[in-house]
């Protein structure tokens, strides 16, 4: 799933009804989510945070820049935080499915949006700079906003889109696209703030004063301190002491978690505590964290263990959870701490008890069918191939095979997440075929705009179970290492595996057969029933060759 965050910066923190108006734009546009809105009184600024698809948030982030031009007054605004517009910032922020580029040009279409359709002033900044000097808000924001008439003067800086002119109600706003913000604190077993501070100077990218032998801060010729680099880039660090939690804790903010992450700076902070006579006792995540930094946690901590990363995504989280200590102080909720929990909700089916689903399916309604029973049986193939790796892995006399193992336990669990998910897919592309054939048909223009959702849904019934019988293949060659390489004694599950993977291709190519005669373009239909087809057949014979390399295992065992 491809998912955004926006964090727009409003330049009103004082008046609830303004900062309402504007947050109110965000909850009516459809695939976003609204997070969290902070007023902060003294800066007279909102901080507001939404999630979603990036057409969504891109719409959105539009919508919040134009009420706020609407309802908030910039000549008359004071506040203890630089800014210079109504909407201040606006950054958009990678989280899943897209990259930096990816919202650099977000940043860049709505920019041109806003300068266009309301004629307010736009700086692109960060990653979607348009110049080097901008990257940096700072520089953006120089003279803020009682600078803009000034500065309008001088070509230099013309802005990327909207009037080179001063906008005495609205300013300016600065567009831009940047990772993902980590706020993270790491627990002592001690109340001494210094021995927090200590450890925080060490890691953090600025570092602390450069002092010579005698203890003395190293000066340059202008008299300004000359700091030693600490050992993580992308990493800001104070010490503080919390007497709430009646502990020291090491308060970071991770700019680039992709770059440094939290795991390795939580273990450099376990040796550096270790070093000073007190201990880490654990870790707190202030705010959201992106799942992929969860996983890449769990999975840092399995392969310390020694123990193959190719488990559920579950299991990852759970392993990151207890390794970082993450409940030290309070239970870690992973649906108020992961981003793409806001978003990505289990299906219908995909989270029925497998009794209830059973119920379901044997009811008078044709939704879930078949194509969702293949989809069932591809995820319990992917599923049982992972579980052969998994228990090859680290076992004694497979030493050879265990990397080989792990990277199809990896994939497997890749297929059997993606397979889970076709279920409910399959089901709403036939709920969405019979709801287009509703459509009234009585006017030319109700015919033709009835005939078109036909035809898309009818695409959608097609592609859902292609999808399937496509990552059967995939399947079939994890299956055909675990059959070669796999645990002995876990051998007839692999040639399970096999038999689930041909049911759920030729369920799954039936379901392809049943629905390309409802598409109107032939061509296509032509096409996607031939790769079927010729995918199934590439799925049986591989199915056979498994089946038949577990079965000369098995029978050797007979004799």
């Amino acid at each position: 799933m491809k998912i955004v965050e926006c964090v727009p910066n409003i330049s009103e923190g004082r008046d609830r009804a303004k900062i309402d108006a504007v947050t109110s734009v965000i909850e009516k546009v459809k695939g976003v989510k609204l997070l969290d809105v902070d007023p902060g009184e003294a800066t007279n600024r909102t901080v507001i945070t939404f999630i979603g698809s990036p057409d969504g948030v891109a719409e959105a982030a539009f919508q919040v820049v134009k009420k706020a031009a609407e309802v908030i007054d910039m000549s008359t605004h004071k506040g203890a935080h630089p800014r210079m517009g109504a909407t201040d910032v606006c950054p958009f922020v990678p989280v899943s499915g897209v990259t930096m580029e990816d919202c650099a040009e977000i940043a860049r279409k709505v920019g041109a949006r806003i300068g266009e359709e309301l004629g307010i002033p736009v700086y692109l900044y960060e990653e979607a700079a348009s110049k080097p000097e901008w990257k940096n808000l700072a520089n953006v924001r120089k003279g803020e906003y009682e600078g803009l008439a000034e500065r309008f003067k001088d070509d230099t800086w013309k802005p990327d889109f909207g009037p080179a002119s001063f906008n005495p109600t609205a300013g300016a706003t600065a567009v831009g696209a940047r990772e993902f913000l980590v706020a993270y604190n790491i627990n002592l077993s001690t109340r001494d703030r210094k021995v927090a501070h200590d450890i925080a100077l060490d890691i953090r990218e600025a570092g602390r004063a450069k002092r010579d032998k005698q203890g003395n801060i190293v000066r340059d010729e202008a008299g300004k301190a000359i700091n030693k680099p600490g050992i993580f880039t992308h990493v800001k660090a104070v010490g503080w002491t919390i007497e709430e939690y009646g502990r020291a804790q090491i308060s970071i903010n991770f700019t680039n978690y992709k770059i440094t992450p939290i795991h390795k700076v939580f273990d450099e902070c376990c040796k550096q505590a270790e070093k000073r006579g007190a201990r880490v006792t654990g870790s707190e995540l202030v705010g959201l964290i992106p799942k992929q930094a969860m996983l890449d946690a769990g999975r840092y901590y399995l392969n310390k263990m020694g123990k193959s990363i190719g488990v559920p995504e579950s299991e990852l989280i759970h392993i990151a959870v207890l390794s970082l200590g993450l409940d030290d102080l309070y239970p870690f909720k992973l649906e108020e701490k992961i981003v793409e929990a806001f978003v990505e909700k289990e299906g219908w089916l995909e989270g029925m008890k497998i009794a209830d689903y059973f119920d379901e399916l044997s009811t008078d309604s044709p939704a879930p069918g078949g194509g969702s029973v293949a989809a069932v049986s591809g995820a319990q193939a992917a599923a049982l191939v992972s579980m052969v790796a998994n228990l090859t892995h680290g076992k004694k006399g497979y030493e050879d095979a265990w990397e080989d193992m792990e990277k199809v336990a990896i994939e497997a669990q890749k297929l059997k997440d993606e397979l889970a998910k076709s279920i409910d897919r399959d089901t709403n592309a036939f709920n969405a075929l019979m709801a287009a054939n509703r459509m009234p048909k009585k006017t030319d223009e109700q015919k033709a705009e009835r005939e078109r959702a036909i035809q898309e849904a009818t695409l959608g019934a097609i592609e859902v179970p292609l999808s399937v019988v496509r990552n059967m293949i995939k399947v079939m060659e994890l299956a055909k290492i675990a059959a070669e390489k796999g645990n002995r004694n876990s051998i007839s599950d692999v040639s399970t595996a096999a038999a689930q993977a041909r049911a759920a291709a030729e369920a799954a190519a039936d379901n392809v057969m049943i629905n390309v005669p409802g598409l109107a373009d032939r061509k296509k239909a032509k096409a996607l029933l031939e790769e079927s087809t010729k995918l199934l057949a590439e799925i049986c014979k591989a199915a056979d060759k498994v089946t038949a390399e577990v079965h000369k295992v098995l029978e050797g065992n007979l004799k």
